[in-house]
């Protein structure tokens, strides 16, 4: 029996079905529906306050949906409390990168250790991916680089050996050279068997990297598809809120 103890047929990794957020009285995801397949990078686009964050910290578990439905590896997990989604293989890097900055690099990569999974990542298999952060294990976080913090935030994801790795506005507030160097991990990491649901506000980065794009506005799903199926003009409108014809979502299923 799984940790949620209710099971149903699914074939993708993730399944997030007609759900629905509220902060207080505001709704902030409206009915969304996507899937997420093995070994998949979902881009999740959209203009500040579309729903995107609170849409990844609902299946992170740290947000309690209105309604609908989110079905990993085949078991709902609704109700099921945020370290047994970890433990399942679910993790997140925050917006803002929610380091503990009084702790050393290293430290905070064994918090991130502390409910891992089986898989191929600890700590020494990070110092291989990011090889500077072996040299500077014990330095304090507070003191490293925006770019760095960002490196240890997705750093101490990993090591719990996610197969779902969620990250959040991961180019936020970095230069251009610092978000080129980070995305350049982000193959390694697919490699590795590890699907990931991506929040970007760099929509041009965002079709570099993704194998699907779905689209928000106002918590309302205005686009989705392959980003080489989807033309600039369409992008632009689903992104800013006058939506034609040609951008009528695909199905989810």
């Amino acid at each position: 029996m799984s940790d949620s103890g209710a099971t149903s047929p699914s074939r993708h990794l993730l399944d997030v079905a007609n759900l629905t957020i509220h902060h207080g009285q505001l709704r902030a995801v409206d009915d969304i529906s996507f899937t997420l397949e093995r070994g998949e990078v979902l881009a999740i686009i959209g203009a500040n306050g579309a729903g995107k964050s609170t849409l990844l910290r609902t299946i992170a578990g740290l947000h309690t949906q209105t309604s609908g439905t989110i079905t990993y590896e085949g078991d709902e997990i609704s109700k099921l409390r945020t370290f047994r989604r970890v433990r399942r293989g679910i993790s997140l890097v925050p917006e803002g990168r929610r380091l503990f900055p009084s702790l050393t690099l290293e430290e905070n990569l064994q918090v991130g250790a502390q409910k891992a999974a089986d898989g191929p990542f600890n700590i020494a298999a990070v110092y291989e991916l990011f090889a500077w952060m072996r040299e500077r294990r014990r330095q304090k976080v507070g003191q490293l680089s925006g770019g760095e913090q960002q490196g240890v935030a997705i750093a101490r994801a990993l090591v719990a050996n996610p197969k779902v790795l969620m990250v959040d506005e991961v180019s936020l507030g970095l230069a251009p050279i610092v978000i080129e160097r980070i995305y350049e991990f982000l193959p390694t990491i697919v490699a590795q068997g590890i699907s990931v649901l991506l929040v970007e506000q760099d929509v041009g980065q965002a079709l570099a990297v993704a194998t699907r794009v779905h689209c928000l506005l106002e918590g309302k799903t205005s686009l989705t598809g392959a980003p080489d199926q989807l033309s600039a003009d369409a992008i632009e409108s689903a992104y800013f809120g006058t939506i034609h014809s040609s951008t009528t979502p695909e199905s989810s299923t």
